[in-house]
C-alpha cells in the first residue's frame, strides 16, 4: 500500500498496489496494522456506508459533532468522483483549507479523513458507487453541513453544469455561521 501526503498532513491517500493479469485484478482493499501504522493511531471503524449517484451530484459538506464524531476512510468502487475534504477544526493550522483528489473505480485509490472536516463528493462519471467505513455511527441530532459553494472556503468542484443537490444540502450553513470543531 502506498501512503500519499495530501497538502493537509491529516488527510491521506492510500494508493493498493494491484495485482493484474488477463482474468482481471487482485488487490488488498484494507489492512488494519498497515492503515494504523500510516495514520498514527488505532482505528476501529464501526459502520460501512455504500450510494449510487448519476454525473453532476454533489453530496455534502458533511461531518458530525463529538460525541459521535466521524472519520472515514472513502473510495469509489464504479465510476469517478472529486472527492473533498475540509479541515474544520478552530485552531488547526490548516483551519478552512481544502483537500480535492480524485477518486475512481481505475486508480482505485482511497481517502483518509479524520474527525473534524467536511466532506463531499462531485459525481464525475454517468454512475458512481462509493463506500466509506466510519469510526463511529450516524446521528441525526449531530450531523450538520457546509453549504458546497461556500465563498471562504472557495473550492473549486470543476464543475461544468449546476451541480444536482438534496434539499439538506441546498440549506446548508455557511462556515461562519456552522457549528464547527473547537480548538484542537
Amino acid at each position: 500500500m502506498n501512503v500519499i501526503k495530501t497538502e493537509i498532513p491529516d488527510v491521506l491517500i492510500f494508493e493498493p498496489k494491484v495485482f493484474g493479469d488477463d482474468r482481471g485484478f487482485f488487490m488488498e482493499s484494507f489492512n488494519q496494522k498497515e492503515f494504523e501504522e500510516a495514520v498514527g493511531r488505532k482505528v476501529d471503524f464501526v459502520q460501512d456506508n455504500h450510494s449510487k449517484s448519476t454525473k453532476g451530484v454533489l453530496r455534502g459538506l458533511h461531518y458530525q459533532l463529538p460525541p459521535f464524531a466521524q472519520a472515514k476512510l472513502v473510495r469509489c468502487i464504479v465510476g469517478e468522483v472529486l472527492d473533498v475534504a475540509v479541515d474544520i477544526r478552530k485552531g488547526s493550522a490548516s483551519f478552512g483549507k481544502w483537500v480535492g483528489v480524485n477518486l475512481s473505480a481505475e486508480n482505485k485509490r482511497q481517502l483518509w479523513i479524520p474527525e473534524g472536516f467536511a466532506h463531499g463528493f462531485l459525481v464525475l462519471s454517468e454512475t458512481a458507487e462509493f463506500v466509506y467505513k466510519t469510526t463511529n455511527y450516524y446521528s441525526q441530532t449531530h450531523d450538520r453541513g457546509i453549504v458546497w459553494d461556500d465563498d471562504k472556503l472557495k473550492i473549486d468542484w470543476q464543475l461544468k453544469c449546476t451541480p444536482i443537490l438534496s434539499e439538506k444540502d441546498k440549506n446548508a450553513k455557511h462556515l461562519t455561521s456552522a457549528e464547527i470543531f473547537n480548538a484542537i
